[in-house]
């Protein structure tokens, strides 16, 4: 499928759908607890199912009522699955998957579509091995299908974490070992993913220490207590309609956003302030005014996801914009990195690679025909760079926005864009 887009002004008001993040936490947390788990107003897309298949194959029952997700959870005496572990398209299911099967007496297979097969595993195989487990990648590459044998008994490892789903799994896994856990950590990305991981450990009563994110604690024989939790909408893919309006000089008002919540992408409002937008922050929402933007240079460590759709507002911003220092956008659903690079170029972006980000020089660009890559993010970034592009835009794959923002393609039409589907 296409999107087909044409340059648009934007206008009115979007409820943000449920954080993915929090979802997926939430399914899984559920899965590990005794009793019924309750999760309110949760993400539905297919990254979200695939992780409630998983939870599903570790024994976990879910009921999906409108507005509603019921977890019946294990207590946490994790089954061996009945059969492979199929994530779908979901990195975050197969990160923290990972370290729920190191809890299980047997081996767990997973896989996954394309893109999941080839996401690196080696580090946190490398971590679970040191507490006991046993992982084996099937074809020997460090990449899935990957084999997973618990159960781990706790004691010391490390874990590089070049995506934070590498430390949230262990962390929620920990736990449930029979000794006491420490976890070093010489290197951490992302690590507002890892202060919501611990949020959810804090509110469940895990007892655990920090110790200035170069270390953590985690006390054993633990158990997880059923919950019920509202999941907030998610500033990830809030950021394309705060982009959307901060390059078309719009002025939307988007509902449903917490600006105390965990979320590393909150930093996107802050960011795209400090390039000119005007801001107002509600109680639930935000209003942003486009005004004419500023390039700057920006720090997107903590916020690997934003980087397609800040790589748009830099093109439409005066001056030079450089995002730097997320040199794990490379290790996502595709390179982000080059292939935004790649696609903005075809627009006429004036734009460079560096090792761990992006270059960009405000000027005009133009529509063409442009390569989603199967990549809900850079489909969706494209389609917003289709918004002040000249011409017609032509986005593909873009069935892949199911991933995180089904609704997407509804809500941008909704606030006035002039886009449409296509076959292709």
């Amino acid at each position: 499928m296409e999107f087909v887009i044409q340059k648009s002004s934007l206008g009115g008001g979007v409820r943000i759908p449920g954080s993915k993040s929090h979802t997926v936490r939430a399914l899984v947390f559920g899965l590990l607890a005794e009793g019924e788990s309750v999760i309110e107003e949760p993400l539905v897309s297919s990254d979200t199912e695939s992780c409630a298949g998983m939870v599903a194959c570790f024994g976990a029952r879910v009921e999906r009522q409108e507005g509603v997700w019921r977890v019946n959870g294990i207590g946490g005496s994790v089954p061996v699955p009945d059969d492979v572990v199929d994530v779908g398209n979901s990195g975050t299911s197969l990160y923290i998957g990972m370290g729920v099967a190191a809890l299980a007496e047997g081996y767990t297979v997973f896989t996954g579509d394309a893109q999941i097969r080839n996401r690196p595993v080696a580090p946190l195989g490398d971590a679970i091995r040191r507490l006991g487990g046993e992982v084996i990648s099937t074809r020997r590459n460090g990449l899935p299908p990957v084999v997973v044998k618990g159960k781990i008994a706790g004691g010391k490892t490390r874990i590089e974490a070049v995506t934070s789903q590498y430390l949230t799994s262990l962390l929620m896994a920990a736990p449930l070992a029979n000794r006491d856990t420490h976890i070093h950590v010489p290197l951490l990305n992302e690590r507002p993913y890892v202060d919501m991981t611990m949020a959810w450990l804090d509110r469940l009563g895990i007892s655990y220490q920090n110790r200035d994110y170069r270390a953590f604690n985690v006390k054993g024989k633990q158990r997880y207590r059923a919950f019920r939790e509202r999941i907030p909408a998610d500033f990830s893919s809030a950021t394309f309609f705060l982009v959307a309006a901060a390059i078309t000089g719009s002025e939307l008002t988007l509902q449903g956003l917490d600006f105390n919540d965990t979320q590393g992408d909150r930093e996107v409002v802050n960011i795209l302030k400090g390039m000119g937008a005007e801001i107002e922050l509600g109680e639930r929402s935000i209003i942003i005014r486009g005004k004419g933007l500023t390039g700057g240079t920006f720090d997107l460590n903590s916020i690997p996801d934003a980087l397609p759709a800040l790589a748009v507002a830099g093109c439409a911003a005066s001056g030079e914009t450089r995002l730097v220092n997320v040199p794990q956008a490379r290790v996502k659903e595709t390179d982000r990195i080059a292939v935004m690079r790649s696609e903005l170029a075809k627009m006429g972006a004036r734009i460079e690679e560096l090792p761990d980000g992006l270059v960009i020089r405000g000027g005009g660009l133009r529509g063409c025909a442009l390569e989603g890559r199967g990549d809900h993010r850079v489909a969706m970034a494209l389609s917003v760079a289709g918004l002040i592009a000249e011409g017609t835009t032509r986005v593909n794959t873009a069935e892949s926005v199911s991933v995180t923002f089904p609704n997407f393609f509804d809500l941008m039409k909704g606030a006035g864009a002039d886009i449409a589907r296509s076959d292709g």
